[in-house]
């Protein structure tokens, strides 16, 4: 008899769990940890860099460390844009058929720079509304750090608010993803220009 009454105990007690809103814990900080590994990836590469190595371009095609950060500062305020318009609008989660890509795929092979992709041309560098390196630098910690607290706070139903884009419909938690995603590889490119034999030595 008192094994049945400990057992029902537990389970009214379970019962009595407020379900989680939202994503679940997991997923926040899976989010989270992500975007902070992408973040101090970014900070990372373009620390201690001199004037004439953050402007250097390998090619006349090709971008600079200053120019890469442009583009990634301004992404991260469209991107999240895009994600936030989703999360406005009414649920629907019939869209979810539509999505091909899980979130390992957002987190591995955005950054994959085998594949070249042209940016639209609002994120082009040259028309980013940053004059210096400085100044995109700032606005990406701004905005990182505000993702970061909305990710781990929200309650938002971010998995069935969908949004379809040029290369394919994701979750809004997935764009969330794909934010770390983009300037991981976009870190991956300022890489790439500090690997070039006419990069300054400072």
């Amino acid at each position: 008899m008192k094994k049945i009454f400990l057992f029902v105990t537990a389970v009214m007690a379970l019962s009595f769990v407020a379900p989680e809103k939202g994503i679940s814990k997991k997923e926040r900080k899976d989010a989270a940890k992500f975007l902070k590994e992408t973040e101090m990836g970014v900070y990372a590469s373009v620390k201690n860099l001199s004037e004439a190595q953050l402007k250097f371009k390998p090619a006349e095609d090709k971008w600079s460390v200053e120019e890469c950060l442009k583009h990634i500062a301004a992404s991260e305020t469209m991107l999240w844009q895009a994600a936030n318009g989703a999360i406005e609008q009414a649920a629907n989660p019939e869209k979810r058929a539509e999505i091909k890509m899980t979130d390992e795929d957002v987190k591995t092979k955005v950054p994959d720079r085998t594949h070249k992709v042209k940016t639209a041309p609002p994120l082009e560098p040259q028309n980013t509304a940053f004059a210096t390196a400085e100044e995109a630098l700032a606005s990406f910690k701004e905005n990182r750090t505000k993702l970061i607290a909305y990710v781990t706070n929200t309650e938002a139903d971010l998995r069935n608010h969908v949004a379809a884009f040029p290369f394919g419909s994701l979750d809004a938690y997935q764009v969330i993803l794909f934010i770390g995603a983009h300037s991981r590889r976009h870190t991956m490119q300022i890489e790439e220009v500090k690997m070039d034999p006419n990069f300054p030595k400072e």
